[in-house]
């Protein structure tokens, strides 16, 4: 089965992050299929790297399983 947007990866991203990227940086929407794929590669650069979730902000880094998740969304197509 595809990996969703709606049903696997808008669930991975907490209201916290929501608010820190759309409302504190201002740069995309996490729960935006649209603007997620269109910066999946730097989402996916930050949590592989561990800058996301941005260190002190009390969330826990991404486990891998998660962070292969969103590769594979990627790797797949994107599904909506």
């Amino acid at each position: 089965m595809p990996i969703s947007f709606a049903a696997d990866i808008k669930p991975l991203f907490t209201a916290m992050d929501q608010d820190h990227m759309l409302n504190q940086v201002g740069m995309f929407d996490l729960w935006s299929h649209s603007d997620v794929k269109a910066n999946a590669n730097t989402i996916y650069g930050a949590v592989f790297n561990g800058s996301m979730p941005p260190p002190g902000s009390g969330e826990a880094r991404w486990p891998q399983s998660q962070i292969d998740k969103f590769k594979a969304w990627m790797d797949g197509g994107f599904e909506p």
